[in-house]
């Protein structure tokens, strides 16, 4: 998707981190995060091996005027987004923006449903960066941390998973994975992470439809993106995905399927150690948040089976 060019970009809620080294923090759980060390046939399922329960490794966060970068090593990673045709040249500029639009929509969505949208941290980070689950890094992937109601990303992520796995390189793919973290962090406010530690895994399991939820609530907001709109500028943040653009973001949530992962990385598939479902479940909550718009459609405990 691209930005209208006269959008004025916020980075409130936006951190910048990494470059660093050392030890991970206090540890605890992520939610869509992955896991480095020995697993490594798992790392790039930038939505995770096990949400809820998986702790973090131990070893070795667009408007700029809100942005934490004291002290910090990639503060210069977003000091030049501040426009939408920024964010349509560079992809730090372009998860900004997309935080932006996300935190617009679902702060006025919610309401319609007697809530009030909580607004979560984004940390995008080079390398390494702290965050109250422990380490974030690329061998993490992207993830949300309940303990510090925050998302982070490392962009470079992307041209991983695009090389190893097959996702596409678009930006709609890019927003795609960006939009799924900001849907655990819906599902963190509705108290309904918990689901996925009782249930850790299999094809009908709780983690599973945990996860297809939050692909559903990125298609919402895909449905929704080109209708909300910058208060600074009075534009919408997004014009419309186009059909391809949309391929783009199923070619992601095919490629970080369970069946996808496991097939490529040893050689058979297991659905009874699924955590995220197979690629065609991906692509298909997806599609049914993108096409219907309705946060209810995306209820995947209320079905018999999400795959």
């Amino acid at each position: 998707m691209s930005f209208n060019e006269n959008v004025r970009l916020d980075t409130s809620s936006v951190r910048t981190g990494g470059g660093g080294g050392g030890r991970g923090g206090p540890g605890g759980m992520v939610i869509g995060g992955g896991i480095g060390g020995l697993i490594l046939t798992l790392i790039l399922m930038f939505l995770g091996i096990n949400p809820g329960q998986v702790p973090m490794p131990t070893d070795p966060g667009m408007d700029t005027s809100r942005v934490d970068t004291a002290g910090n090593a990639n503060a210069d990673l977003i000091s030049h987004c501040e426009t939408g045709a920024d964010a349509n040249e560079d992809i730090w500029c372009r998860m900004v923006a997309g935080e932006n639009s996300i935190q617009d929509f679902w702060a006025g969505e919610l309401p319609r449903y007697g809530r009030e949208w909580s607004r979560p941290t984004l940390t995008l980070y080079q390398g390494q960066t702290q965050s109250a689950c422990g380490t974030a890094s690329n061998q993490v992937g992207p993830f949300y941390c309940p303990l510090d109601k925050g998302v982070y990303i490392d962009a470079d992520f992307f041209q991983l998973l695009q090389d190893q796995f097959g996702a596409s390189g678009g930006p709609l793919a890019q927003l795609y994975v960006l939009a799924h973290e900001f849907g655990h962090s819906l599902q963190d406010q509705l108290g309904l992470l918990g689901r996925a530690q009782q249930d850790p895994q299999g094809a009908e399991s709780g983690a599973v439809r945990v996860e297809l939820m939050a692909d559903c609530l990125a298609g919402v907001w895909v449905n929704h993106a080109s209708s909300t709109t910058d208060e600074a500028s009075g534009e919408a943040w997004l014009k419309p995905p186009s059909e391809a653009e949309i391929r783009d973001a199923l070619s992601a949530a095919a490629a970080v399927g369970d069946d996808n992962i496991q097939e490529r990385t040893q050689g058979r598939v297991t659905p009874e150690n699924w955590t995220h479902g197979s690629a065609e479940a991906r692509q298909r909550w997806f599609l049914q948040g993108f096409q219907s718009g309705d946060l209810n459609r995306c209820d995947t405990f209320a079905v018999d089976s999400v795959n």
